[in-house]
């Protein structure tokens, strides 16, 4: 991909406009500028946007995957994207070439799906959950991963085009992998850049009240949209030990064994389990799909 031209997505749900303020300007800041700027309101009316920020307001909370999707909707029509960057709304770009080293990869790698950014609080500290593999001890190792961060990353728009959007469904928690598995599915790279910083501050998943249910119920679908049969309970019953030692909240596991069963017997969409050959990629990569 020769001088990718990128495309800047921000989700808001309008309680944040000191934050999306400070964001759009370290967007502004950037020695490369993007393409395209475009802001979400998930659901809510937007503030005023400075010059050259598009707008997009939905009359719904369409949840992380939704809002995204309709960002990418957005940048897909004006038809001068390459790079769609996502961006949490209370994100920082403190580094003004975040862009132009993110372009520079696409341009080198024509098989470069998704770039994931390092997450850093203030003080410059990486919480371990978000270094996206499995011995996260380092974040300032980076390379091959087999899912990505949802606060700060590039998408290639030939990617999108060929593996699909965001899970609409999933509304929020673990859309990243369902769309990182497709991606890998296909053949494209999924990198982990720790280089690119977003300064985001320090938070835990929990503060949000479905987090639990959601987490249960998206990782059931993510089993029976996308793994061979065989992997199917060694995923899920992984996953549950898991949550059993870690959750120390009983309402946690009451809310966590409902979104469990919301998994089982709704439907999750359309079923493509993974090749074979994904699942001994993945393996290599240090994380295969049962964990």
């Amino acid at each position: 991909m020769s001088h990718p031209r990128l495309g800047v997505a921000v989700l808001t749900m309008g309680n944040r406009p000191a934050e999306l303020a400070a964001l759009l300007e370290s967007v502004a800041r950037q020695d490369l500028p993007a393409t395209r700027v475009v802001v979400v309101g998930n659901g809510t009316p937007l503030p005023e946007l400075p010059a050259g920020v598009d707008g997009v307001e939905l009359s719904e909370n369409l949840g992380v995957s939704g809002g995204r999707n309709a960002a990418i909707a957005h940048l897909r029509a004006c038809a001068d994207v390459d790079v769609v960057v996502d961006l949490d709304d209370d994100g920082l770009l403190v580094d003004t070439g975040v862009f132009s080293k993110l372009a520079a990869m696409y341009a080198a790698d024509p098989q470069l799906g998704v770039v994931s950014f390092r997450i850093a609080d203030e003080h410059g500290q990486t919480q371990r959950r978000h270094v996206p593999r499995l011995r996260a001890k380092d974040p300032m190792r980076g390379g091959e991963v087999t899912t990505f961060l949802g606060g700060g990353h590039g998408l290639s728009m030939r990617m999108l085009n060929e593996v699909g959007n965001w899970p609409e469904e999933f509304f929020f928690t673990h859309e990243e992998t369902d769309l990182a598995w497709r991606a890998l599915d296909a053949g494209w790279r999924v990198v982990y850049e720790p280089s690119l910083v977003l300064q985001h501050p320090k938070t835990s998943p929990a503060r949000h009240a479905v987090y639990y249910r959601m987490t249960a119920r998206n990782r059931v679908w993510l089993a029976k949209r996308h793994l061979p049969a065989p992997l199917v309970p060694a995923y899920l019953g992984v996953w549950t030990l898991l949550t059993l030692a870690r959750t120390r909240s009983l309402g946690g596991l009451r809310a966590w064994a409902g979104g469990f069963w919301e998994g089982v017997t709704k439907p999750a969409g359309r079923r493509r389990p993974m090749r074979w050959a994904t699942v001994a990629r993945m393996t290599r990569l240090g994380r295969p799909p049962v964990i």
